[in-house]
């Protein structure tokens, strides 16, 4: 029984390293995805133009509102085949 929280902090240590993983993956291909879109190869000035500014706003908010809905419909995703799992254990014929 002693080893029984143990493991689960150690599957809550794995789970936590992966989501920063991810979330470093998802923040490094956005600069580098909306750097590529909104900022010249050559730079004219030392600071951001409002043009670029504005794209680097519009870009940014477009990734993290979709990041949102994936992890939303994934989460949806997770819960029914938990539900189903739970179904087919129990004996119980999948709803259609």
């Amino acid at each position: 029984m002693a080893q029984l929280p143990q493991l689960d902090m150690q599957k809550m240590q794995m789970v936590q390293e992966l989501e920063i993983e991810m979330m470093s993956d998802m923040y490094n291909r956005m600069t580098q995805a909306c750097h590529k879109k909104c900022i010249p190869p050559k730079y004219k000035d030392a600071e951001l133009g409002k043009g670029e500014s504005v794209c680097l706003d519009r870009c940014i908010a477009k990734y993290l509102d979709i990041h949102e809905r994936i992890g939303k419909k994934l989460t949806q995703m997770s819960m029914q085949d938990e539900d189903f799992v739970k179904r087919m254990q129990g004996g119980e014929q999948p709803k259609s």
